[in-house]
């Protein structure tokens, strides 16, 4: 019998969900299956299979309120939720509406080795295993699959075991569209279950911790398929003299904090110059303090439950460090516990260092660490010495605003606003440093990472090529 995995619930800290682990025979079988449905699937031209991501779509907006509320049993917060499921469906569209036109094939063109002829073509990658966390458990889960399909590979999904909920919902609205059932499949399951599915697959798609994504790199390496690692991240914010502070402040405070922080991209670090420092803090502060927490009803409130319990520890300790070494909490910075679930005060710290934890880990909670500058450079020295890379903010007029975000080293930059990335996903953008690797997940390029090139090479005019062996005329009897 196949072990059980329990669910902790976390707005009540209660274990109330539980599924049946999936084991690597039954992932091998899911592949064989996936695998038998692939050539009919990217046979079809792209339009037809977008006609059928098109019924999917329908369905998935028939069952809006189901998938909701399943993801707000995840994940404990609501406002979010429902935010996610609709930039989801927003994601499903836009490859509906763009991909026919991304895949046309390019023209035949002439070489420049006379009198070659050069026809570009592509096939899909395969299966696709796809890897997700809990804290976005369903548009993390679809980022990635959703233009695999669209390029005509067959997709194996596993979300976190921690937000599994979602799955069952989803499936439903998958197997309501028989064509996209053969080809679009969801298991559930632990650590072992997403490594038996990187032994059958052809390609992987993993959004997690550094950690958990080196152990995945390694594990294509061995098997040499393609791995696209979307990893962590320790985003800055710079403001710089003559910004909008009250803007800044709002907009800062919003990144750092949607989600209660648990987001990669969520804003982790501040740096503010010396001539701002002062009015900045005073307005970040004011921002935080009208924040509370979506307790006791979901409704109410802005910053929602840790989700991972794990998750409570860690952001204990950095807290715990920081005052030690001299921090000073402005507002927030307590743990509580509310109903059995785990909730952390958003929190402003200032008088931090650039080695305290809370500024060298991934936090993914709700603190904001503010650092005095000297000036822009200092700022944008303290920004870069990190081994994240995912993206960052500036803040300031917009000319030297610009000017520094070129420099800044990260795959994206929001100026004068944050973490615009969890709204503009028609952008491309790598990660940097130890932030990631592989071809952009956004943009019109992420459906091309699913496509193998190849070019069929033609020789037009059929005589013998000046680098083959000599031509010999035939002696003797013919064979």
């Amino acid at each position: 019998m196949n072990p059980v995995f329990s669910v902790r619930n976390p707005r009540t800290g209660q274990n109330d969900y539980s599924f049946r682990i999936v084991q690597p025979g039954e992932i091998r079988q899911t592949a064989t299956d996936a695998r038998s449905a692939a050539a009919d699937w990217s046979a079809k031209p792209p339009e037809g299979r977008c006609a059928v991501l098109a019924i999917w779509r329908d369905a998935l907006l028939a069952s809006r309120d189901e998938l909701v509320q399943a993801l707000i049993d995840d994940t404990g917060r609501k406002r979010e939720s429902v935010l996610e499921f609709d930039a989801a469906v927003a994601g499903l569209s836009r490859w509906i509406e763009r991909s026919p036109a991304l895949l046309v094939e390019p023209p035949v063109r002439n070489s420049v080795v006379k009198p070659m002829t050069m026809t570009p073509a592509s096939a899909p990658l395969g299966l696709v295993a796809v890897i997700s966390p809990w804290n976005f458990p369903m548009l993390l889960a679809l980022i990635d699959a959703i233009p695999a399909l669209a390029a005509g590979c067959v997709v194996m999904v596993k979300p976190s075991e921690f937000t599994p909920r979602f799955v069952e919902p989803l499936r439903r609205t998958i197997e309501s569209v028989p064509a996209l059932s053969r080809v679009l499949r969801f298991v559930v399951g632990d650590a072992q279950t997403g490594a038996a599915m990187i032994d059958v697959a052809d390609a992987v798609c993993f959004t997690g911790s550094v950690a958990t994504g080196r152990v995945i790199a390694r594990h294509c390496a061995d098997r040499l398929i393609p791995v696209f690692l979307e990893l962590g991240g320790k985003d800055a914010a710079i403001v710089l003299e003559g910004a909008d502070v009250p803007r800044a402040a709002r907009a800062i405070a919003w990144g750092g904090l949607a989600n209660a922080g648990q987001s990669c991209l969520s804003i982790e670090r501040v740096f503010v110059v010396e001539a701002v420092y002062a009015a900045f803090v005073d307005a970040l502060v004011a921002e935080v303090k009208q924040l509370r927490l979506a307790w006791p009803d979901v409704d109410t409130g802005e910053i929602g439950p840790i989700i991972a319990a794990r998750q409570a520890d860690l952001i204990r300790e950095q807290l715990e460090d920081a005052l030690r070494r001299g921090a000073r909490v402005l507002v927030g910075g307590r743990i509580e516990t509310h109903g059995g679930g785990l909730w952390c005060q958003p929190t402003v710290l200032v008088d931090v260092h650039a080695d305290m934890r809370v500024m060298t880990e991934e936090t993914f909670g709700p603190l904001l660490p503010v650092m005095r500058c000297r000036d822009a450079e200092h700022a944008l020295s303290l920004a870069n010495d990190t081994e994240f890379g995912l993206s960052g903010a500036v803040f300031g007029p917009r000319e030297q605003a610009m000017a520094l975000a070129q420099r800044m080293e990260c795959g994206a930059v929001s100026v004068n606003d944050a973490s615009l990335t969890a709204i503009v996903h028609d952008g491309e953008k790598q990660a940097f440093k130890h932030s990631g690797l592989g071809a952009s997940r956004m943009g019109d390029s992420s459906i091309s990472r699913f496509r193998r090139r190849r070019m069929l090479i033609e020789n037009a005019a059929l005589t013998h090529d000046p680098w083959w062996f000599a031509a010999r005329t035939p002696t003797g009897p013919a064979p």
